[in-house]
């Protein structure tokens, strides 16, 4: 696909783009800028976007993408009930912390049997149930997102470096399922994700510096 074509679908693509999408993608954004302040809004308006991804998931045939949100929003109740957690002093229970070596392992066998799982279903369904799959690229994006999400619900700074890589994986493939404006908001959450990084890598190094 050249530039002029790339250009053509943005455009008709763009044209087509529904209400809900436009919702979506809009507390998709803010739910990250939550999530990288560490305010718990992270969840209530992660679970509008997860919800109407779902319905346009399932109504475009995109069951990789439907299974991703359907996680999102079973971890995202899971999360809010984790991040609401309070001590004695009203504090949050739960702080942002850095994976060590042997949780590191476990994330990565995390992801892995996701991937496998994910991919190997995909391959089956594509015939008949998901003709619109593209199993390994969907094996990816959804397996990491899969560990970011579990991550986040956790506090681990390692999360970002997961959503950096569901990001990098989403913006081409939306682009060619004609999700443009889809695609367009995995740009965006990219460059948030970075920001998100270097907010949780301060943020746990003030908490430590507390702690002492």
């Amino acid at each position: 696909m050249n530039l002029s074509e790339i250009y053509q679908q943005f455009f008709s693509d763009i044209k087509n783009t529904t209400l809900l999408e436009y919702i979506a993608v809009l507390t998709g954004i803010a739910s990250v800028w939550y999530s990288r302040k560490e305010n718990i809004f992270v969840y209530p308006t992660g679970l509008v976007n997860t919800v109407i991804y779902i319905y346009l998931s399932f109504k475009g045939g995109l069951l990789g993408e439907a299974s991703v949100n359907v996680y999102y929003t079973i971890m995202s109740i899971y999360g809010w009930l984790l991040w609401a957690k309070k001590d004695q002093q009203h504090h949050p229970v739960l702080q942002i912390t850095a994976a060590s070596k042997k949780e590191w392992l476990q994330h990565i066998g995390f992801f892995a049997v996701f991937y496998t799982a994910i991919y190997f279903a995909l391959t089956y369904l594509k015939k008949d149930f998901a003709t619109g799959a593209i199993p390994w690229a969907d094996a990816f994006a959804s397996a990491t997102a899969f560990t970011g999400m579990w991550l986040m619900t956790k506090k681990k700074v390692e999360s970002w470096y997961w959503w950096i890589a569901t990001n990098f994986a989403s913006i081409p493939l939306y682009f060619v399922k004609h999700y443009v404006f889809t695609s367009v908001y995995y740009i965006v959450l990219l460059i948030m994700a970075f920001a998100g990084l270097i907010e949780w890598l301060k943020r746990k190094e003030t908490a430590k510096i507390l702690s002492a």
